[in-house]
């Protein structure tokens, strides 16, 4: 589905607002709601009688993730969000004192704090990467994975946009012999991502921001050769073999289904479910190449107007996020100037954060170009 026309009717949100703020939460597209509405009118009427559907959600979602990443149905997990996705991995390895962690320091607190808490409760050293311009060097990934037992980066900086080179980034920790975690949420969608070729050990994405999906719901990645060195976080009557016959015996599953804990969100599923098979019939190369487009045209229009974003980019290393700032304009009054026009952005750090998807048009970013300052 790469018509913009039929793109477009898939989101009534275009009716109310210039929607640029899909880094934030992303609106429903229709057959995602109308997936949600179906599950819960289904329990309304039948109680627990349609619970075959609810597996084939939760296999659906399993398998479409899994074509979306490039991985095996049987190493992904449905979790509630993005923080418990790496959370596992954080709380659930062997460390020993003095092991290294790499991390970039002005990453989302999601993909840092939980490294952080491993220096005092189990001794775990923190190597913090920065920013320079807003991108990272691979010199200096490369620099700091050395003697590292754990690389943790974003795909995409929620703040400037960068992207990073997975695949390059991925040759660095093989010959480091160092893991390598991915948060995806900002990414994962209309931007590529092969975890075998970039040799990423465990990824995690939740459904709200670009994969257009409900709140409360996520995908976890983890390596079925990555699996025995992580144990559980959580422990509940999920996560054995046999659950399903209400097993008590402490065999873990085999695949990824090892760290689901106890029930999960069946109309969370239906809708994350819905959303990556949309966009997976969308395709990144047609998605990213949209997206590239409408950044572009902002970023020639902002800089006309004195902005400056945050980063430099390139099709290479940017991304759906642009954050924009001019000196003597003041971006909080100017983001609430915009959604009071009826154009969605997100105030962050300072900057204006704008993030276009796939369905949005240039008629649109030329709309808030002209209310710029």
């Amino acid at each position: 589905m790469t018509n913009l026309s039929a793109l477009r009717e898939q989101f009534p949100v275009t009716e109310n607002y210039v929607y640029l703020n899909h880094a934030a939460v992303s609106p429903l597209p229709k057959l995602t709601a109308e997936a949600m509405q179906a599950q819960v009118a289904g329990v309304a009427a039948n109680g627990v009688h349609k619970f075959p559907r609810w597996l084939r959600d939760y296999r659906g979602l399993r398998k479409a993730a899994a074509e979306m990443i490039r991985c095996a149905p049987e190493e992904i997990a449905i979790t509630k969000n993005t923080s418990e996705g790496l959370s596992i991995v954080a709380n659930g390895l062997d460390w020993k004192p003095g092991d290294v962690v790499v991390c970039l320091e002005d990453d989302f607190p999601a993909n840092f704090l939980p490294w952080r808490e491993l220096q005092s409760r189990r001794g775990v050293r923190l190597r913090g990467l920065e920013l320079d311009a807003g991108a990272l060097d691979l010199n200096r990934i490369d620099e700091a994975c050395a003697g590292a037992r754990l690389l943790a980066l974003s795909y995409v900086h929620f703040l400037t946009g960068f992207r990073l080179d997975l695949r390059a980034v991925g040759e660095i920790c093989r010959r480091r012999r160092c893991l390598f975690v991915v948060d995806a949420v900002q990414g994962m969608g209309p931007f590529p991502i092969d975890v075998k070729q970039a040799g990423i050990h465990a990824l995690s994405a939740s459904a709200h921001k670009w994969l257009l999906g409900p709140e409360g719901c996520a995908v976890f990645h983890i390596d079925r050769d990555f699996m025995a060195d992580v144990e559980p976080m959580e422990f509940g009557w999920t996560n054995t073999q046999g659950f399903e016959d209400y097993c008590r015996d402490r065999v873990l599953r085999a695949d990824a289904g090892r760290y689901e804990c106890g029930t999960l969100n069946s109309v969370g599923c239906a809708g994350m479910r819905a959303s990556i098979e949309f966009l997976n019939a969308i395709g990144p190369a047609a998605a990213s190449a949209r997206i590239h487009a409408l950044v572009e045209r902002l970023l020639a229009g902002a800089r006309q107007k004195g902005y400056a974003p945050a980063a430099e980019r390139s099709r290479a290393t940017g991304s759906g996020i642009v954050s924009l700032s001019k000196t003597g304009v003041d971006s909080g009054e100017t983001v609430k100037m915009l959604n009071k026009n009826r154009i969605s952005t997100a105030l962050r750090m300072g900057r204006i954060r704008v993030a276009p998807h796939v369905y949005n048009t240039s008629g649109e970013i030329d709309r808030l170009l002209e209310l710029l300052p």
